[in-house]
């Protein structure tokens, strides 16, 4: 029941981060500095603290009795997360959600599932899976088959990008003032191996999820992992990456002179307001749900995995409904579609390997 709880959870973070950038893309007459830092007070700021009081009430004291050098880890990678993050917005940006959510979140399923192994491996820690278990155990290895079936979905949701431009005097002008493959696959690189810092932020503030996992514990005895436990930890990973943005919005915004877009007399101002709004606390959702899919698979390489997979299957499937696709080939629709469908092997594979544990 844990494995399919774990899976559920994941889906609806998955489901959650898959979906967010949708509100921003009805945002009329702003610039993409002013919607972004807007909804990002909302993802780092905002609802992180009110989510965390709602479920661990004393969570200011946990992060207060915490070692300075713990809370430094878990910020420092909030911060470069938060670079991942930034340029992820670009990345959907110039190559749309389907393909810039594949490439991006492709990396940073690899690096963020991996990267954590490597290091347990020459540095041992009680319940940490070293690089070896994907190699020597049954569920190690169902791991690593489903990661490598889900790069290969990666790969067809990629091929679908790169048909999708040599086919691009067929699209929309719309479409085509959007997309831009060349600086898009650039800044979706950058950014797919700096979002796995957020994982290992997790990896860095586990103590802090760990003393509010022992305080319900010790009030509600056997009934398993707290399942909000990581809701601590998220508000040290998420300030760092609330630095690294609002520095680089607040130097667009006087750059490009676009403070003014929120009292822009033609943009719809409530409108735009509540879709930044919607738009941040749905992404922070993800991390919400992702907790709790944690908290019963472990953070480990098959938590992240099924994470990643699932946002960049609800990723693609809202490229399909936003009708991204329309207007390309046969042969680009048809690697996208098989790109979804091996991205939802790889799922049911990954979420098998809990089962042989």
């Amino acid at each position: 029941m844990n494995a399919i709880a774990g899976v559920i959870f994941h889906f609806i973070g998955g489901f959650a981060s898959g979906s967010f950038y949708v509100p921003y893309k009805k945002v009329k007459d702003w610039s993409w500095e002013a919607m972004w830092i807007l909804g990002g007070l909302f993802s780092w700021i905002i609802v992180p603290p009110i989510a965390a009081y709602l479920t661990i009430p004393n969570f200011v004291e946990i992060i207060q009795n915490t070692d300075s050098s713990i809370l430094g880890y878990t910020f420092l990678f909030g911060l470069l997360w938060g670079i991942g993050g930034l340029t992820y917005g670009l990345g959907v940006r110039y190559l749309g959600v389907s393909l810039g959510s594949s490439v991006i979140l492709g990396l940073s399923m690899v690096f963020g599932s991996l990267m954590p192994a490597i290091y347990y491996f020459f540095n041992k820690a009680e319940g940490k899976h070293g690089i070896d278990y994907f190699f020597t155990t049954n569920a190690g290895i169902c791991v690593m088959v489903g990661l490598l079936i889900c790069i290969l979905g990666i790969y067809f949701c990629g091929k679908a990008g790169v048909l999708k431009e040599r086919g691009l005097a067929n699209l929309s002008g719309e479409a085509q003032l959007e997309y831009k493959f060349g600086m898009g696959i650039t800044v979706a690189i950058i950014s797919g191996i700096l979002s796995a810092c957020f994982n290992f932020g997790i990896e860095s503030g586990k103590p802090m999820a760990e003393v509010a996992n022992q305080l319900w514990k010790s009030v509600n005895p056997n009934e398993g992992e707290f399942l909000y436990q990581n809701n601590v930890t998220y508000i040290v990973i998420l300030w760092g990456g609330f630095t690294t943005n609002f520095i680089w919005c607040l130097y667009l915004l006087a750059k490009n002179r676009t403070f003014s877009d929120y009292k822009k007399s033609s943009a719809p101002l409530r409108k735009n307001f509540l879709l930044c709004a919607l738009a941040g606390t749905t992404w922070y959702l993800q991390f919400f749900f992702y907790g709790m899919g944690e908290s019963r698979l472990g953070n480990g390489a098959s938590s992240w995995i099924l994470h990643m997979a699932f946002i960049i299957l609800i990723s693609n499937a809202w490229g399909v409904f936003l009708k991204e696709w329309k207007g390309v080939s046969k042969a680009t629709y048809r690697s996208i579609i098989a790109g979804i469908a091996v991205i939802i092997l790889s799922i049911c594979i990954v979420g098998f390997a809990k089962t042989l544990e």
